[in-house]
């Protein structure tokens, strides 16, 4: 048998053949601009959003500076599951077929686990996945890699440029409008301007944090923040090596919470668990911790790993900031994303669903919409407020069903009874199967979740 990191390796670097592929290989950016350049967009961070963002605003024609803080290929903390929603844009981005001619795991179903061990295996629709538009699960390095070099083919046809170990040290206002950007690579400082700049480097994106302080609003909101912790294993027992499930287990102790179980392709499989930050804090939780008890000692999971192994140095933490609806905002739901020559996209505008933790699809969702609002024409002095206003109620009346939804999904999973309940209905219930199953795909929502009247009649008949 192979040893565990080569197993990992062939995920990463080859198809069984020890050949280096295109995800493993430097990206070359090109010159770095000279200071004081001036752009039509600048765009903070190279994630799946920023890269989304970068390539949609090149294929309008856009002069487009890509600023990312990490060399690629870079790691991301993530569940690795890439769903129909964002699929979508990876195919207008003309990123897709590349994508399927690298090694990924075919998602074809999902279980959910209930607190007693109750469980729901729902197929996803056939159609979709012999159409390979359901889903996928494939390593962070090797997806996002992928986005950032084709945006990185894009942006430089346009005529724009693309920095990476750049480092961001301020974020210019002049007079209410965000005008530019400051920061540091290879210890030489540089100043770049333009009419808008896209925040999309994260939960922390200084663009993000620069947009809420200058409007004296809050950015971090523990009971909307998720603390994640995630591994690489292999030998887990129960999953597939390249087509099958993706589980999601609601365990007593790591609610209100998920421990989840992703495998990403020859048997290899992402291991992790999340936890809302108020409760880990009321908890005094460790993530790390919690996942080593979960799979040494939790009666269901022990066995499954009895004989699996980990991924030497795979274990990596991160925050998620959900997209959940704040009881009394200040201004925007669910928070302040744009201003005068800026808007957010993805973690940056707190966009991550907060049941299933999935942030992608809306972070390609918001760099589209991006692109639509931006007019370089009407934008040439300035992007205005009026539009970072527009931008923000456009993304809300697009995503707000599909948030709400999920975030009454997440209160519903903080009770045990509630949620064993809850899942012992969906073995029974197709109506509740293709909920849930929109809501891990997440696809546009259904709109069944807010209405009382079906979720009565659902549960009790």
């Amino acid at each position: 048998m192979k040893s565990t990191p080569q197993r990992l390796k062939t995920v990463w670097l080859s198809l069984r053949l020890g050949v280096r592929m295109d995800w493993e290989s430097p990206i070359d950016s090109g010159p770095v601009p000279e200071d004081g350049s001036t752009f039509d967009v600048i765009v903070v961070g190279g994630g799946p959003g920023g890269s989304g963002a970068a390539g949609y605003m090149a294929m309008k024609g856009h002069k487009v500076l890509l600023l990312e803080k990490a060399v690629w290929p870079r790691d991301k903390t993530c569940g690795d599951a890439v769903g129909g929603k964002s699929l979508k844009h990876v195919e207008e981005l003309g990123v897709k077929l590349t994508l399927e001619k690298t090694p990924h795991f075919r998602v074809d179903s999902i279980i959910f686990g209930g607190p007693n061990g109750k469980e729901v295996r729902i197929a996803l629709p056939e159609d979709e996945v012999e159409n390979r538009e359901a889903g996928y699960s494939l390593p962070r390095r090797q997806f996002d890699t992928l986005l950032f070099q084709n945006a990185n083919e894009k942006v430089l046809e346009s005529g724009g440029s693309v920095i990476q170990n750049f480092s961001v040290k301020e974020v210019h206002i002049e007079d209410g409008v965000v005008k530019g950007i400051s920061g540091v690579v290879g210890g030489e400082s540089l100043h770049y301007s333009a009419p808008l700049t896209i925040g999309a480097g994260g939960y922390n994106c200084p663009v993000s944090r620069a947009v809420t302080a200058h409007h004296e609003e809050p950015m971090v909101d523990k009971a909307h923040y998720c603390g994640a912790f995630r591994e690489y294993w292999t030998g887990v027992e129960g999953c597939g090596d390249w087509s099958g499930a993706i589980e999601i287990h609601f365990i007593e102790g790591v609610l209100p919470g998920y421990f989840w179980i992703f495998p990403v392709g020859d048997g290899v499989v992402n291991v992790g668990i999340g936890m809302v930050m108020t409760e880990m804090d009321k908890q005094s939780v460790k993530l790390r911790g919690l996942q080593d008890w979960v799979i040494n000692e939790s009666p269901k999971f022990k066995k499954r790993f009895a004989n699996a192994k980990k991924v030497e140095k795979s274990g990596k933490g991160s925050m998620l900031p959900f997209g959940s609806p704040r009881k009394k905002p200040p201004s925007f739901q669910p928070r302040r994303v744009a201003m005068a020559g800026a808007m957010c996209i993805g973690d940056a505008a707190s966009l991550v669903d907060p049941f299933t933790g999935e942030g992608i699809g809306n972070a390609l969702l918001s760099a589209k919409l991006a692109s639509t609002i931006f007019d370089l024409e009407k934008h040439k002095e300035g992007f205005t407020s009026e539009s970072a206003e527009e931008y923000q109620v456009k993304l809300w009346d697009e995503l707000s069903a599909e948030l709400t939804n999920s975030y009454k999904l997440q209160r519903l999973v903080k009770k045990k009874r509630l949620m064993n309940f809850f899942i012992g209905r969906a073995v029974k219930k197709v109506e509740l199967q293709r909920a849930l199953t929109d809501m891990i795909a997440s696809k546009e929502a259904q709109g069944q979740f807010h209405s009382k009247w079906w979720m009565f009649k659902t549960l009790f008949f």
